[in-house]
């Protein structure tokens, strides 16, 4: 069973991929922990910037 590496709250690091040139990197918040896609973990994220969530894969995050 796979387990989450980040915490509910936790502030991260996150890099888009290439295809999501137009996101901005950046520290984001965790606002949600959700199930895997496929064989990798995912996280609803948010940038204090932004007035929306996104949905990042486990390995587009590390610790800020």
């Amino acid at each position: 069973m796979l387990h989450h590496k980040y915490k509910l709250g936790q502030s991260v690091q996150y890099v888009p991929d290439k295809i999501q040139a137009a996101t901005p990197a950046g520290v984001y918040k965790i606002t949600r922990l959700l199930p895997s896609a496929g064989r990798e973990l995912q996280y609803r994220i948010k940038n204090a910037l932004e007035p929306y969530e996104r949905i990042a894969q486990e390995s587009q995050l590390s610790q800020a």
